[in-house]
């Protein structure tokens, strides 16, 4: 006869779990000798084992007994039953993995690759990181609103970034970032800004300077985040209206531009 230590060392289990398949009602507990000890015989072992394998393979406690009792086919059927929850289960942890790698990325989280592909590449362009997550938070909304049309805007942004004047734009916003409202730097970033898009305008046409067809209200949500975040864009994108061009995530073109506050073309 056997000790608890005993029967548990034999099954491999721990004290602790024979204890608590006890208090599960699956392992009958014996009476108590004249020592006051319980005392287990091979049959224990055995039973100890198989409740232990079905335990280890995932088999729910509360199944334990009913394939402990169960005929050769109820005992197959059920365990093909538990195989394919366990499967299922599988199935679920694998999207949760997929779902932290994802998280652990960063931009892939909630974004396409087309967009995180893009993102990167204005990093590897050296582009100020301010200015990426600005990007990165306008795009979020709209791929999440228009995910049909994602590879074809990423493909006209990836297109833009082959010219030397855009790329010069982006990095010139973001050495401007910390400057002040009055800042030269500003203004000068507005002409080469305006300059390149009434260009492209003329020889592609307005729509492919802004075809995003997003309505206003959006438009002007998706600014005002911007602004925030940047108010050195809020400026800009003042000066660029004085230039003959309105919007940062739409851009539009003014008849005629706003000039200067106090100017001219201010005045009816």
């Amino acid at each position: 006869m056997l000790t608890i230590s005993e029967l548990a060392s034999y099954a491999g289990v721990t004290v602790r779990a024979v204890r608590h398949y006890h208090a599960k009602g699956l392992l009958p507990e014996p009476e108590r000798d004249h020592s006051g000890y319980r005392r287990y015989d091979a049959g224990a072992v055995v039973e100890l084992v198989r409740i232990r394998t079905l335990a280890e393979a995932g088999v729910p406690l509360s199944r334990v007994r009913e394939l402990l009792v169960a005929g050769e086919e109820e005992f197959a059927a059920a365990v093909a039953e538990i195989d394919a929850r366990l499967r299922a289960e599988i199935r679920e942890r694998q999207r949760h993995r997929e779902r932290i790698a994802r998280l652990a990325a960063g931009d892939n989280l909630t974004l396409p690759k087309e967009v995180v592909e893009f993102l990167d590449r204005l990093r590897a362009l050296g582009v100020d990181e301010r200015i990426v997550r600005v990007e990165r938070d306008g795009w979020i909304p709209l791929a999440a609103r228009s995910p049909e049309r994602v590879p074809e805007w990423m493909a006209r942004k990836l297109q833009q970034l082959a010219d030397p004047q855009i790329v010069d734009f982006y990095v010139t916003l973001g050495e401007a970032l910390d400057r002040p409202d009055d800042d030269p730097r500003l203004a000068e970033l507005a002409d080469k800004l305006a300059a390149y898009i009434t260009q492209v305008a003329d020889e592609q046409g307005e729509w492919y300077v802004d075809d995003t067809g997003i309505e206003p209200p959006f438009a002007e949500l998706l600014d005002t985040h911007v602004f925030d975040t940047l108010p050195s864009a809020r400026r800009l994108i003042e000066l660029l209206s004085e230039r003959g061009w309105t919007g940062w995530t739409k851009l539009e073109r003014v008849n005629p531009p706003r000039g200067p506050a106090g100017s001219s073309s201010d005045r009816p």
